[in-house]
Formats: C-alpha cells, structure tokens, sequence
C-alpha cells in the first residue's frame, strides 16, 4: 500500500533527550517503509514550534516527539504547553518516550502528551509512523500507552532490540553521536534507572558492526569517536567478568576504521569503568589504542554499608585500589560519587567525604552528584537527598582546590521535584 500523506516527524532536538534521538533517527531513516517520512531537528523550543507550524501549514502530518530522563520531565512537559498553546487550532500528535516516560507512563500523559512508548523505541517509533503514513490509528501501536476517559491504556511494552539490528545515529539526516557498544546491566544498581529499563543483561554490539559505524563517521569528516556503555570493560562479556581479549579486538579495529589521524576515547565520558575492573592489565590495554588521558571511575560511597545496600558488587577499598592504579598508569580517575543515598547516616556521610579527600590526595577528580529518587527503580520512594552545612563546606573546599566537581547544588533542588511529583505505586 502506498502512503497515503507526508509525515514529518520534529524531534525536541535538545539536552538530553537529543542522545536517545540520534540513535531512533537513525532507526527511522533507515527502514525503506519509512521513506516518505521527513526527520526535523530543531534545537530550540521557538524552533521546534516554528518548524511544526511550518510542516502542518505545508500540508504534511505532523508528529513532534520529546525523550526525556527523570529530572528534565518537568521542562519538557512545560516546553509542550508552551508549544501547544501556540499552535492555534494546529493538529499535531505529541508523543514521549524515554526512562522516565516508561516509569511514570500516567504521569506523562497527565502532563498533555497524547502518547508514550514504554521501554525501547526503535520498533515502537518505526511502526507508528508507519500507521500514520497508512492512516491508521496510531494510539494502536504495539509499545504505547495513551488515556482514554482519563484511565490509562497500554498495548504492551516496546522490545528490546539487538544493537546490530538498528545504526547508532542518523548518518543520512547528518545526525552523529558516540556509539552504544552496549545495553543494559547485570549488576542492577538499586538507584540506577538503566537496568530497569532495559533489562538486567548485556546485549553487545559486534566488533565489525561498531568498525563499519566507525568508518562511516570518520566518512562523515569527524575525527573522534565515543561510546555508549554502562560499564566499558564488560564489553563481550555476560557476566561480570572481564574479557580484555574482546575489548582489544574492538578497539583494534576501530582504531583502523578511525585512521590515524582519528582519536578514540574510551572509558570516559559518556561512559565509565567499574573499580574491579581497573588493573595494570586493562589499562596498558587502553593506552595502546585511546587518546583520553582520564577515566571514569563509579565509586559511589566510601560507606560500607551504603555500597552493599545499594547493591553496587564492590568494597571501598576496590576504589582505592583503582585510583592508585589510574594514576600509577598515567590517566587521570575522575571517580564519581552520590550523595544522599537512601539510609545514609552521619557516619556514613562522613566516610564519602573522607574518600573523596583521600583520592582528591592520591591524585583523582572527584565527580559529585545528589541522590535522585528515579521512578523505576528500587529506590523510587526513597526521600531525595540532601547535603548538610557542615558537609556542603567541606566539598566546597575541594571544588574550591579543582578536586571536585559536578551539579550536586542543583540536584537537590531536582531531587526534591522528582519526589514531589510521584505518585503511590498501584496496589
């Protein structure tokens, strides 16, 4: 069947919902049933309006499309009113997705949208533009939830994909990001929204996958190359093991894809290392292929009992252990930690500041953040962290010795949103 109209899909193209729309643009462009749909990407709320009016004015049907974490659900739904109330008398389907679109499904379209992909988009996304394009209801989606008399319908749930299945990002749109190498985690952190999303396991992209991509964005003119992974050294693992074999011949190859005036980053932002898995042995691994000269370290707690509570799978002394072992290999560990983490007492507060000043002292970057009450995870109903006086005073002296950095002021203020949004779990 041919379609039966123009579709333009607007993307809300903006921080940080911009990552998950590179990777569903390129999931769109690159189904041949799609074809007739137009991909926007305006970067600006006054754009994005803009461009949706100039797209229904033009005759075409209109989906505009916002992804959202936990902590920007607030601008984004305001940034929505504030698009519809200037849409004088324009249809367009609203739609979100994202983490927290999945966990608070009735909360996200309470707030306007029309309809949610709950889990994974890419064969969600795909197959209502398709519905669209036919003329058929796309609330009938596989993977979306809608309200009908203000109760909450939901036809299952988006599947998860294999990443070799769908591009990393949108080449033909022009649309390029770092390269998820891998989704999901095993190790299923209690304040961690990933695991709940996407499932406890890792899926892997392959070796000759992730190089194809890699030549495809050194084709595109860039010179630098990141990737997506909750824990960088478990590449080609399903455990929590660590296979530097694996990790080697992806990095080798796409070092080549990369040619030689290519840089690869690896094991730093937008990913990080788990401590275990720092040693001597992976890290002169990393130095013969990445150009970073830092590492993303997920330390947490210097508390005992917080890191077993929060289910991380290692002692303090294992982060420790990593920082001596970064920086005796030459990169810089840039260790994060959370701060207000759900049943922190005086004294465990006290032994995270004292780990942080301790690393601070063997040479790392300390990253802070303020414990977020994510929905979706154990910890949904936890009270939002906090950080005392006498505490705040502390890692100021550290920020104020470039030890210490991070938004942990502004979280709190985030923290307490979030809490104060959500709602009783059902039952």
């Amino acid at each position: 069947m041919q379609p039966s109209r123009r579709v333009s899909l607007v993307l809300s193209y903006q921080y940080p919902g911009k990552y998950a729309f590179t990777v569903l643009a390129g999931a769109v462009e690159s189904d041949p049933a799609l074809a007739d749909v137009t991909l926007h990407f305006p970067r600006s709320r006054e754009t994005l309006l803009d461009t949706i009016r100039e797209r229904v004015d033009a005759g075409d049907t209109v989906v505009a499309a916002w992804s959202f974490y936990s902590a920007s659900f607030a601008p984004a739904a305001e940034e929505l009113a504030w698009v519809r109330e200037r849409l004088e008398g324009r249809d367009v389907l609203c739609i979100a997705g994202g983490v927290h679109a999945t966990a608070e499904t009735l909360q996200t379209l309470q707030a306007g949208f029309d309809l949610v992909a709950v889990g994974e988009g890419e064969y969600s996304l795909r197959a209502l533009l398709g519905r669209v394009l036919r003329g058929e209801v796309p609330r009938e989606t596989h993977g979306v939830a809608y309200l009908k008399d203000g109760k909450l319908v939901q036809h299952g749930r988006g599947e998860g994909v294999q990443l070799d299945d769908f591009p990393p990002f949108a080449a033909r749109n022009g649309q390029y990001g770092a390269i998820e190498i891998t989704r999901g985690c095993i190790y299923a952190c209690r304040f961690c929204q990933t695991p709940f999303m996407s499932k406890a396991r890792f899926r892997h992209r392959s070796v000759a996958n992730v190089a194809h991509w890699a030549r495809e964005l050194r084709r595109s003119g860039r010179r630098d190359i990141r990737f997506i992974t909750p824990t960088s050294m478990s590449y080609g693992t399903a455990d929590e093991s660590v296979n530097l074999d694996a990790v080697e011949a992806l990095l080798a190859a796409v070092k080549e894809a990369m040619a030689p005036d290519g840089r690869v980053y690896y094991g730093t932002f937008p990913s990080e290392v788990r401590p275990e898995h720092v040693t001597p042995e992976a890290l002169e691994l990393l130095k013969r292929y990445v150009h970073n000269d830092n590492l993303i370290i997920g330390g947490q707690s210097g508390s005992e009992r917080i890191l077993q509570s929060t289910r991380r799978g290692h002692d303090v002394e294992t982060v420790v252990r990593a920082t001596r072992i970064a920086v005796e290999c030459g990169f810089v560990p840039n260790v994060d930690f959370i701060l207000g983490l759900p049943g922190e007492e005086p004294e465990d507060v006290d032994a995270t500041v004292a780990l942080m000043e301790k690393l601070a002292g063997l040479g790392a970057r300390v990253h802070g953040h303020t414990f977020m009450p994510l929905p979706g995870t154990p910890f949904r109903d936890a009270p939002p962290g906090s950080v005392d006086e006498a505490t705040q005073r502390k890692l100021d002296r550290l920020a104020s010795q470039g030890r210490l950095y991070g938004h942990w002021k502004q979280q709190v203020a985030l923290a307490e949103g979030i809490a104060s949004r959500r709602r009783p779990r059902a039952g």
